[in-house]
């Protein structure tokens, strides 16, 4: 009887969770057993063997074994892939596109529901679109990547029907939703929000990338990934594309900010931390060997490290398909992966999936070949799995299947050294070269195709044996989740879990112990009382996004002026003004992307520009005379050459050096301090000697920053990566080497060194500079 009434209290809490318009699931308790939910409209049923409970999710009236909660996971996964059709594996072998709920009207993440789009529907948010219904019915796809919802509780009934709609269907297979990062306060889209404790909702706001380096402490992290695999769960998200642990020892790649740093020592214990905390459930959550219900796979990123790109271009474009090693320092790259992510300190060993990078490693493939890493036999199997012996999931990332566009500035497929093969062809390469999974495709039509090509070379056996391989891997990722049993969520549970206050109040926590402070002339900081602060508009230029859209230019505030009021008083007369704080961001130009300027091809050059780290006008004399690596054999063939070395650019913001200047022109000897917002190094000398403070964030909020101002938290960052002296030791610095530029000094004596930052006492010397000292 007690059982009986536990599992009518469950449904009824799941059933009024749900509302009159999402889909409806049944939960049936097992004593000391696993918990079921299933759809009553799904045509699943339960069925009882020696008195516990299991679905029925083939439908066929008896328990088979991949139905039985009892049995190990490789067991269960083992036995599906066997009863799988080549279409159905096929399917699982898809990564959907970017999925926003609700579909846009229009450009990224669009979509339409019965023909319609969003707005004209008349359906909830969390309905599924047309696109959604198609790839997760005909083309069997079950890994879905999500990016924008419209709140917590939408995504939760979006799961809902999601999983019932793929839950009556075929042999009854979960979803495994997946997610980029999300707790960035990029991710987030409004850093200048003020933090508020009690707010909850949306989710925990946290550093990333070299944000969490800056705290040099793997505790902070893994207790981020602890509390964002809450917030995942109870999004409906099984998987996190995350994290990403290349090397970065080229400090003009825009994805730098994403790394945790160049220290190889400091980059494998954060990914060790990082990958621990999400993937470890513990308790009455684990299921076994560390998994359970709040456990996420990540996804480490990007084998074998897509740090060392030449000239810092990035291989998204064709004009950055190459990661190049002039130092020789191939095997260090791999060190945050074969001594972090794949050598946990929790109970479930290592990183469940791995994903390759876009560029093509250089001249590092043993047999010869110069595949981008997703299509590379050596890349994937004879060092990722027969050296390392890594058995676990391996994806590509995203669209390296599709064709490239016209010119090598369009951002389109990216199927670097295959780009002459048919886009069947690509996937039968990268099938051969050990891939499990393809990013960003939604039709498995082309893994089919792939499939018979295998056959007609090596035998229908063999292809059969090559597929259920990669099943079982799949599988497993699934099944260790519990998602078998019960995939279903109670939004009121997710409203309560996803950004609740003390979630928030750690990631605000965080936030602080990633602020670096690098100048404090004369102890001018912190700046308790309240005084009168003046602080100038910035200017922001055009920008072109990846897609090739424009932006308005504008003028602004690039804080919030009513929360700077909290802490001072504030005057748009710098006469008036006790001190002044500038807010910038590092130099940034449009072509960021990667040092390619099709202008420039145009008008007869080959159109590889330089990168700049500094906002004034930089032409690169000391940069190398040629390219290490060059090519392409589609688009552009004739380019032998990307060097760009006597070329000159300016950065889109070089207003923000005139906004410092005339500012401390303005102020005279009053105090101007300067935030700035590192998004990767930058060239300090054209103004550090003209200031009194420099506080830098990695892309978090202003608000952490003027806590630190005003003296209610002291500064404890570190610099994870090392600020150069001038652009002459960026062009000569090798892309793979950590450690190896002249650094700026400032008036006061001080580096702006890797490990380098301050407290009110003066330079940080302490228990974290000494253990990731440079090696």
């Amino acid at each position: 009887m007690k059982k009986t009434l536990v599992g009518i209290f469950a449904l009824l809490a799941s059933l009024s969770a749900q509302g009159q318009n999402g889909s409806t699931f049944n939960i049936v308790e097992n004593d000391n057993g696993a918990t079921l939910g299933y759809s009553p409209n799904s045509g699943v049923k339960i069925i009882t063997v020696n008195g516990l409970k299991f679905k029925d999710l083939n439908k066929n009236g008896k328990l088979d074994k991949y139905e039985d909660w009892r049995l190990p996971a490789d067991e269960r996964a083992k036995d599906l892939a066997k009863r799988m059709t080549v279409e159905q594996i096929a399917g699982l072998m898809l990564y959907s596109g970017h999925q926003s709920l609700p579909s846009a009207a229009s450009g990224f993440g669009a979509g339409t529901y019965g023909g319609k789009i969003f707005a004209e529907s008349g359906l909830q948010a969390w309905a599924l679109s047309d696109a959604q219904k198609v790839f997760l019915k005909d083309d069997n796809l079950r890994h879905v990547l999500i990016t924008k919802v419209e709140s917590p509780e939408v995504a939760a009934r979006w799961n809902n029907e999601m999983q019932a709609w793929v839950e009556g269907v075929g042999l009854g297979i979960p979803c495994n939703t997946s997610s980029d990062p999300r707790h960035s306060g990029q991710a987030a889209g409004n850093t200048k929000a003020e933090f508020n404790a009690g707010a909850g909702g949306a989710i925990s706001i946290w550093p990333d990338g070299l944000a969490m380096a800056a705290t040099f402490d793997p505790s902070i992290t893994k207790q981020f990934g602890n509390i964002a695999a809450q917030e995942y769960r109870a999004l409906g998200i099984g998987t996190a594309l995350s994290p990403q642990i290349d090397l970065g020892t080229e400090p003009r790649w825009y994805r730098i900010s994403m790394t945790f740093g160049e220290s190889p020592e400091l980059a494998t214990d954060m990914a060790r931390a990082y990958i621990d905390g999400f993937q470890t459930s513990t308790g009455k959550d684990e299921i076994k060997d560390g998994w359970g219900y709040k456990s996420v796979n990540a996804m480490v990123k990007h084998w074998p490290s897509g740090g060392p790109e030449e000239g810092g271009r990035d291989g998204h474009w064709a004009f950055g398909k190459f990661a190049v090693y002039p130092g020789n320092n191939f095997e260090t790259h791999l060190r945050p992966f074969t001594e972090g992510a794949f050598k946990l300190q929790g109970s479930t060993g290592m990183a469940s999936a791995v994903m390759p990078y876009y560029t093509i490693s250089y001249n590092q493939a043993k047999d010869g070949t110069n595949y981008a890493n997703g299509f590379s036999k050596y890349i994937v199997t004879d060092l990722l799995r027969e050296k390392y012996g890594y058995d676990g999931v391996v994806c590509t990332d995203w669209l390296i299947t599709g064709d490239e566009g016209a010119t090598p500035d369009q951002f389109m497929g990216k199927p670097w050294g295959v780009e002459d093969k048919s886009i069947a062809e690509r996937h039968y390469i990268a099938l051969m070269a050990g891939m499990d999974q393809f990013g960003g495709n939604n039709v498995m039509g082309p893994i089919i195709e792939a499939y018979d090509m295998g056959i007609k070379e090596h035998g229908k056996n063999f292809m059969r044996n090559r597929f259920e391989q990669s099943a079982v891997r799949l599988l497993k990722n699934i099944f260790r989740l519990g998602l078998f049993e019960n995939p279903y969520l109670n939004p009121l549970e997710t409203a309560k879990i996803v950004g609740n206050p003390d979630f928030m109040q750690a990631g605000y926590d965080a936030q602080v112990k990633s602020v670096v402070m690098l100048k404090n002339k004369s102890k001018v900081l912190p700046i308790k009382e309240k005084k009168t602060v003046y602080i100038p508009k910035n200017y922001y230029p055009s920008t072109k996004s990846w897609w090739g859209d424009w932006s308005n230019p504008s003028l602004d505030y690039p804080v919030d002026i009513n929360m700077v009021k909290k802490y001072y008083n504030v005057t748009e007369d710098p006469k008036k003004a006790d001190f002044a704080i500038v807010f910038v961001s590092s130099p940034y130009s449009n072509n960021d992307g990667g040092g390619y300027d099709l202008n420039d091809r145009k008008e007869g050059g080959n159109g590889y520009v330089p990168i700049s780290l500094q906002y004034s006008t930089y032409t690169a004399v000391d940069a190398r005379d040629h390219s290490i690596a060059a090519g392409d054999k589609v688009i552009d063939p004739t380019i032998k050459d990307r060097g760009y070395k006597g070329k000159t650019v300016t950065a889109s913001n070089t207003m923000d050096l005139s906004t410092i200047l005339t500012t401390k022109n303005q102020m005279g000897e009053k105090p101007v301090i300067v935030v700035v917002n590192l998004a990767r190094p930058m060239v300090f000398n054209e103004f550090e000697h003209r200031v009194d403070g420099i506080v830098a964030r990695f892309g978090i909020g202003e608000q952490p920053v003027l806590d630190i101002i005003s003296g209610k938290y002291e500064p404890s960052g570190l610099l994870p990566v090392q600020m150069p002296a001038n652009m002459s030791t960026v062009e000569k610095q090798a892309e793979d080497v950590p450690y190896d530029m002249e650094c700026h000094k400032d008036t006061e004596g001080n580096v702006y060194d890797f490990a380098y930052g301050l407290n009110w006492k003066g330079v940080i010397k302490d228990a974290r500079t000494a253990k990731y000292s440079k090696k």
